[in-house]
């Protein structure tokens, strides 16, 4: 645990020390430090539960950083997506880009209980589902940065907001980048936080178009390797199946690396979200390439961002609550 002990002085020798700085938002300021007194003990609690849920199932790393990102891109960084539907409440697991697919509220409920015993009514869900999204980042072998804490809870949740706002696997590069753009994150964003899907498992159903019908002609997609392609069509058919698991990263699947990149190099991007990034945008092809090729610059850009998203549209101040429990409001 002395690795979070101080973690400014620790991130300073990845060259990362600007991120220890506060971050200024709407409602007022986010900053590490923010519960250093009131729960010195919270980023020791959060890492030991995902250490132990990655321990017993590596996909949960990658699972966990979804979740986080399918939270920010709704209402801001607010744990919105943990809530249950419940009163006029209908909860975000419901939509289109969570349903059957969103996982890891077990582990979050987990920390929660944890947490609260050792400060109770303090630290909100929002803060440890943030936490958690850097930690399973780093237990995959990924970056490590300083995660700017003080964010409160919503009271609501967003059905339209999720499946609206949220990326979609079949959306084209500037409808992806538009959506980037309307939360204040950038093209360098967009190709840096894709390489997420360095780690994880994708459906059938996200990608099965480009096996088959890419544009409506019957024909796959011409930008995906056609050897590749038919392997993927062992286990995807073009009926059923709609839930089969393939990973985003065939060479390494559970290590948090620069693969991803590569692959989309060799037009084996699994998602036509993860291919598009090369075929669609010369800038975006540019970054895919540098990413390919540095995985240092990566790691850089890649924690840059995450900060940069998990400082949405935050609730500070006396917006919001501080949930008892991560799946439902406190009235």
């Amino acid at each position: 645990m002395a690795k979070f002990i101080n973690l400014c002085v620790f991130l300073s020798l990845l060259t990362i020390a600007p991120l220890c700085l506060s971050m200024e938002n709407n409602g007022g300021p986010l900053y590490p430090s923010f519960y250093d007194h009131s729960c010195p003990k919270l980023q020791e609690i959060v890492w030991s539960v995902v250490a132990n849920a990655v321990a017993k199932e590596p996909r949960m790393a990658a699972s966990l950083l979804r979740l986080h990102f399918h939270d920010c891109f709704v209402k801001g960084c607010d744990a919105s997506v943990l809530l249950d539907s419940s009163g006029s409440i209908v909860s975000e697991k419901r939509s289109n880009p969570n349903q059957n697919s969103a996982r890891g509220f077990e582990v979050i409920d987990a920390i929660k209980a944890a947490v609260e015993k050792e400060c109770p009514g303090t630290v909100s869900c929002a803060d440890i589902l943030t936490l958690a999204a850097r930690d399973s980042t780093l237990l995959a072998g990924g970056p490590n940065w300083v995660v700017p804490l003080g964010r409160r809870d919503s009271i609501d949740a967003s059905l339209s907001g999720s499946n609206y706002n949220i990326p979609a696997p079949n959306n084209t590069f500037q409808t992806i980048l538009t959506k980037f753009k309307l939360k204040g994150l950038d093209i360098v964003d967009l190709v840096a936080l894709s390489g997420a899907h360095t780690i994880g498992d994708s459906r059938c159903t996200s990608f099965r178009q480009r096996l088959y019908n890419q544009s409506g002609n019957g024909q796959p997609d011409n930008t995906l390797n056609q050897a590749y392609a038919a392997q993927l069509r062992t286990r995807c058919p073009q009926s059923g199946g709609d839930q089969n698991l393939f990973v985003l990263d065939f060479v390494t699947p559970f290590k948090f690396d620069n693969h991803y990149y590569k692959n989309i190099l060799a037009y084996k991007g699994l998602l036509s979200s993860d291919q598009i990034l090369l075929t669609q945008s010369a800038e975006a092809a540019k970054l895919v390439k540098l990413y390919a090729e540095n995985l240092e610059v990566f790691f850089q850009h890649f924690a840059n961002s995450m900060v940069k998203m998990g400082n949405i549209t935050p609730k500070t101040g006396s917006s919001g609550e501080i949930r008892k429990v991560c799946r439902r409001v406190n009235h």
